[in-house]
């Protein structure tokens, strides 16, 4: 009994752990969320207590009284953000707070500085949290898909590709698959020593949907159609479609081998032609029927060599490609289907048979558990 209170009183001594949050879009409104209702196993399991230092949207930010946000202050102000309705309206609120300035105001030793967003404007903010020794956790792809420099800096890597960054202050395990152990499976081959020699993968629940759809024999258009009737699509498909954002995590896998390419190498072959590309929504959904013989006829050549069609992504030779291929329908990737993700990695110890990681890779409460596991692991990495 006396070993037990004093590992209680241990345990309250040990500081609470300050975040600063940008981003109360989707993924930020359920990490929020999810950290709230999950306060008690965090402290009872991990040792862990989340201090809020400041909550930011486009519009501004929120800072919390000395004693710290209330639960009806944070109902507040997850119902404002339901709503459509600006942080820097809010009482607390103030506005026109960059990202930078955000983490200059209220950061603190220990902080983590965590990005929900989807914008490119955050990255001066990510420098400063660490080069003051804070951690940063990302759910946004963006800066780890800028320049190769920006990537070596956020990762501080000194321009050698054999050089690793520090676990210890950087994790961004949803940027690729949200809450499927990619980058810890990644991370873990390459630091094994393990020469990763190809990488495949699905990394589109939206596209994984519309390929299982061809498949089973429905048309091109019916299928798109019905992904963005269910929502499964951006409010534009064609953002599904082109396939930039399989391309952005095909490129942090790349990185993450240690291959140094940008942007405009990764080779990206879209699913709609250029002629659709000016059309309104409504009209490009309209003239999806025009493209149905085209996949009809390249799912009936697929068929005929023991093969179905997958919007994938493939790394090898140094070569980053993200567009349609037919792949063996026995093979992990040929049996996928559905909107669920499936990389492939084969190595020197994973050949001829890959390893496989499948499962749930969109979904706005996986992608924000993934971030609180980030979250939870960086909290371990401090002791």
């Amino acid at each position: 009994m006396a070993n037990s209170s004093a590992a209680t009183s241990d345990r309250a001594q040990k500081p609470p752990k300050p975040v600063i949050l940008l981003g109360l879009g989707a993924v930020g409104r359920s990490l929020l969320r999810q950290i709230e209702e999950q306060r008690p196993l965090l402290e009872r399991e991990y040792d862990l207590r989340i201090a809020w230092l400041a909550l930011s949207d486009s519009s501004g930010a929120v800072a919390p009284p000395e004693s710290g946000f209330t639960g009806e202050q944070l109902g507040e102000i997850l119902q404002l953000k339901e709503d459509g309705g600006a942080l820097s309206s809010h009482s607390l609120g103030r506005a026109n707070t960059s990202p930078a300035a955000l983490v200059e105001d209220a950061g603190r030793p220990g902080a983590v500085v965590v990005d929900c967003t989807a914008s490119d404007e955050t990255l001066d903010a990510l420098f400063l949290a660490l080069e003051r020794g804070y951690q940063v956790v990302l759910a946004n792809k963006k800066p780890l898909t800028a320049a190769q420099e920006v990537y070596d800096r956020l990762n501080r890597v000194g321009g050698a590709a054999s050089a690793t960054r520090s676990l210890a202050a950087l994790r961004y395990e949803t940027t690729v698959g949200a809450g499927l152990p990619v980058i810890a499976t990644l991370d873990r081959l390459v630091s094994s020593g393990d020469k990763i020699e190809r990488i495949a993968g699905s990394f589109s629940g939206t596209l994984g949907f519309l390929m299982t759809g061809l498949e089973q024999g429905r048309s091109y258009s019916e299928t798109v159609q019905e992904a963005y009737r269910l929502g499964y699509t951006e409010p534009d498909p064609r953002d599904d479609l082109g396939g930039v954002d399989v391309a952005r995590k095909a490129l942090i896998l790349a990185r993450g081998i240690g291959w140094r390419i940008e942007m405009a190498q990764v080779q990206v072959s879209g699913l709609y032609p250029e002629r659709l590309a000016g059309l309104g929504v409504d009209d490009f959904l309209s003239a999806l029927p025009s493209l149905d013989e085209e996949y009809r006829q390249q799912v009936a050549r697929a068929a005929s060599e023991g093969k179905v069609l997958r919007y994938a992504a493939t790394l090898a030779d140094g070569a980053c490609s993200v567009g349609l291929t037919a792949v063996a329908k026995d093979s992990p990737l040929g049996r996928l289907t559905g909107t669920d993700n499936l990389v492939e990695f084969y190595s020197r110890w994973y050949s001829p048979n890959p390893l496989v990681i499948q499962g749930r890779g969109a979904g706005v409460e996986a992608t924000a558990a993934g971030v609180l596991s980030d979250i939870v692991e960086l909290h371990f990495s401090s002791f």
